[in-house]
């Protein structure tokens, strides 16, 4: 067989049922074979969105995701997305061809060397010289994307490589298993526990990621200790459960800072300082920390813990069975009533409070829907007011940060689970980014909705230029008729005009059978309210 036959097969064993990606000259040998193959090649409007895909789709499943693009200029548009995936610990493989292997020596047209750019971006990355090699690259490259902590890897095949002649294999996928504590280190856990008189919960992606949120409930409950999750933890801890604080991440002040003031333990639990440095919250580093985690603590001077490393679930099963006592909670109880009381109304007016349209969204979603945001201001006003019940039900990217993820991202989402509703909050600028995605949304004929919080300009970052100097400068510009764009890509498009339409607008959406667009006129000046309220913040005592 061809090499390129071999990877796709080595692919198949990996159990990769989809790869997202652009076709190109220096793939032609490799797509020829995707095409025999038992894999759905999904082909996008742009490699970043391929990317994106891939990222939302690892994320998602818990295994990686596969983008594919051609040389040169088709690799690096890969780059953001896989970048974001990086910091956002997605696992994700990316496949990119090159020239032939005798021609890396002197100037060729469209060769730049992909293997250095993406080195520092990726978990690992390999040039794949020898077609007997590709069994034990590609099985390297997805088992490093998905050992803790994950992300992504990339294969480089040159074109004369993938038309080689070969005999071999794919190697058997093997499951990744991860070790728990040593006793001594639980029984120290349970200890520091007991003589802890205000611990506190900060719950990450890691703990979404090892499956472990069920874990993570019974020991809050069990114990009464009140938690905080980070944004890409939203849904580790249910935002009902009398546990759950708040989400803790805006680098302003806020109520669940002073949970963090006054604890004298912080129970670190899949924590990610990509996330929220811990600077913000043990600024004196004087705190005890406890680190639950798949991996060692990152080394950080607010950050000496210690450190309990294995599977997550494992080790709070662990401290859950070897403890006989309650904290006393009150404190948080009630600093949990004051937190969901912060910004209470009212929430009239045109255009849309962007509080009044983070609510509406929660009413026409399920527990289990998925929500997807985009970055920009709207970011801020989800992560902090969207109540999310399960895991992987708010999907936010908050390592790299990139705009124009969440287009194709909830295009990922739709294709895993067809059946849960699926929106995509972004702004005008970050929906523009990724508009030819609409196409692949519609090709697909994926029913997802897209909400655009529109306020003509980059309102996160005008937002912090007024806080900052008074003024804004380079943050506005134009916008297209969303409506009409919208229609002549075949999709439904709204446009809300008063501050009652939205919820029935949603809801009419939700029920299309093509992809949906609602253009929502939002009133960012709300962002300055919610930073004098949080200006005004006096901790209880």
């Amino acid at each position: 067989m061809k090499a390129s036959e071999l990877a796709i097969k080595c692919l198949e064993a990996e159990g990769v049922s989809h790869i997202f990606g652009l076709p190109g000259e220096a793939d032609i040998d490799f797509l020829d074979a995707l095409k025999d193959s038992s894999i759905t090649f999904i082909s996008t409007r742009h490699e970043q969105g391929a990317a994106f895909m891939a990222n939302a789709w690892g994320r998602l499943k818990g295994k990686p995701g596969v983008c594919l693009s051609t040389l040169g200029p088709g690799a690096t548009n890969l780059m953001t997305g896989i970048a974001d995936a990086f910091l956002d610990r997605s696992p994700v493989v990316a496949i990119t061809g090159q020239v032939e292997l005798l021609k890396f020596h002197k100037e060729t047209h469209q060769y730049v060397d992909i293997i250095s750019a993406f080195r520092p971006i990726t978990k690992w990355n390999h040039r794949i010289e020898k077609a007997i090699t590709i069994p034990e690259v590609v099985r390297k490259a997805f088992r490093l994307s998905a050992i803790e902590k994950p992300g992504p890897t990339h294969i480089e095949l040159p074109e004369d490589v993938a038309a080689e002649e070969i005999i071999a294999e794919p190697l058997p996928f093997q499951d990744i298993n991860y070790p728990e504590p040593e006793p001594h280190l639980i029984k120290k856990a349970v200890e520091v526990l007991r003589n802890a008189r205000n611990p506190i919960v900060l719950a990450g992606n890691g703990v979404i990621r090892g499956r472990a949120s069920a874990a993570l409930r019974n020991f809050v409950e069990k114990l009464e200790i009140c938690g905080t999750t980070s944004f890409m933890g939203m849904g580790s801890l249910p935002a009902d459960s009398p546990c759950f604080l708040s989400t803790v991440g805006l680098q302003l002040r806020d109520y669940v800072s002073c949970g963090f003031d006054r604890a004298d333990l912080v129970i670190a639990v899949g924590y990610d300082p990509v996330e929220f440095s811990p600077e913000y919250w043990n600024p004196e580093r004087n705190k005890k920390i406890l680190h639950i985690d798949f991996t060692p603590a990152e080394v950080d001077a607010h950050y000496k813990a210690i450190e309990l490393v294995g599977d997550i679930s494992t080790t709070l099963n662990l401290i859950t069975e070897s403890s006989d006592f309650k904290k006393d909670s009150s404190y948080y109880l009630n600093l949990k009533g004051i937190t969901e009381s912060l910004l209470d109304g009212p929430f009239n007016g045109f255009p849309l409070k962007p509080l009044k349209i983070v609510k509406e969204l929660r009413t026409v979603l399920g527990r289990d829907d998925i929500l997807i945001s985009d970055v920009g201001a709207h970011k801020i006003w989800i992560a902090r007011f969207y109540p999310a019940y399960e895991p992987n039900t708010v999907i936010i990217t908050n390592g790299f940060s990139s705009m124009g993820f969440a287009l194709p991202a909830a295009i990922s989402a739709k294709m895993l689970y067809p059946d849960k509703k699926v929106v995509a909050a972004m702004g005008d600028g970050g929906f523009i980014m990724s508009l030819g995605e609409l196409e692949t949304a519609i090709r697909l004929g994926l029913p997802v909705v897209y909400l655009i919080f529109n306020d003509d300009g980059y309102g996160l970052i005008s937002w912090k230029q007024k806080l900052k100097f008074g003024r804004d400068f380079g943050t506005s510009f134009g916008n297209p008729d969303f409506k009409a764009l919208a229609e002549s890509f075949g999709a439904k498009g709204y446009r809300i005009e008063a501050d009652d339409e939205l919820a029935p607008i949603l809801q009419d959406a939700l029920s299309q059978k093509v992809p949906s667009i609602i253009d929502c006129p939002v009133d960012y000046s709300e962002n300055f309210r919610l930073t004098e309220a949080l200006g005004r913040i006096i901790c209880p005592t």
